[in-house]
């Protein structure tokens, strides 16, 4: 599904100073996987997580997705991987607080022109594969747990059946125990519904949740590996 060859990304500074983010990475990633990427800050994996989401371009090498190469996408192709082949889990929820549970995930289907009907039944179905309870769908933001508002948001990022989930920290404004759920949702996803999936963090018992880590560090590739998952 994903390859990046060779990936470099740098930033020029206002002082014209230069600043080498990702130095050369590679790997590919196919269908249903479940895989994180991690490092500490500063490694250069949020800005690979850029690249993946189709929020930036590298400065060279090349950004594949389903073998095709992204540099040559149009802006209306660009808009329309990120709006229905991707979707996007972020540490801050980015829920709008004053809609009800429903409405927050049946939103990206309004821009999608999906009728009424057919959002709410999408946003539903949506829901309880995230593991959110009924009972819970007419409730606003506020007044959920930590845990049921990121489940709202990973079934916000279902709901377009976007063939790559793109996880940024997804645990990192929630506790421990709660974090341990969410992740299980993301197993859950992977394993049951065959969803490809890629999770961002810098903790390593994050990342061992998923079934391969990627580690990077200075902007560099420095192991790949399979977990016992």
């Amino acid at each position: 599904m994903l390859e990046v060859k060779n990936v470099v990304k740098t930033y020029i500074s206002g002082d014209g100073g230069q600043f080498q983010a990702l130095k050369g990475v590679s790997f590919k990633i196919e269908d249903g996987e479940f895989v994180a990427i991690m490092g500490p800050s500063g490694s250069g994996k949020s800005t690979l997580m850029h690249i993946l989401g189709a929020l930036d371009n590298p400065t060279s090498g090349a950004y594949f997705f389903n073998d095709k190469n992204v540099a040559d996408f149009s802006e209306d192709e660009l808009a329309d991987l990120r709006k229905n082949k991707i979707g996007f889990v972020f540490q801050q929820f980015n829920l709008l607080p004053r809609a009800t549970v429903i409405r927050n995930v049946m939103l990206p289907l309004v821009y999608a022109e999906v009728e009424e009907k057919e959002r709410e039944e999408r946003a539903t179905l949506a829901l309880k594969a995230a593991g959110l309870e009924e009972s819970r769908f007419e409730h606003r933001p506020n007044q959920l747990s930590g845990g049921q508002v990121q489940r709202v948001a990973i079934a916000r990022a279902l709901v377009n059946n976007p063939v790559l989930i793109l996880a940024d920290e997804p645990t990192g404004n929630l506790d421990t125990k709660t974090g341990k759920i969410v992740l299980e949702t993301f197993q859950k996803l992977n394993q049951e519904q065959g969803r490809t999936i890629v999770l961002i963090t810098h903790e390593r018992e994050v990342a061992q949740h998923a079934g391969r880590v990627i580690s990077i560090r200075d902007g560099e590739l420095v192991n790949d590996a399979k977990t016992r998952v």
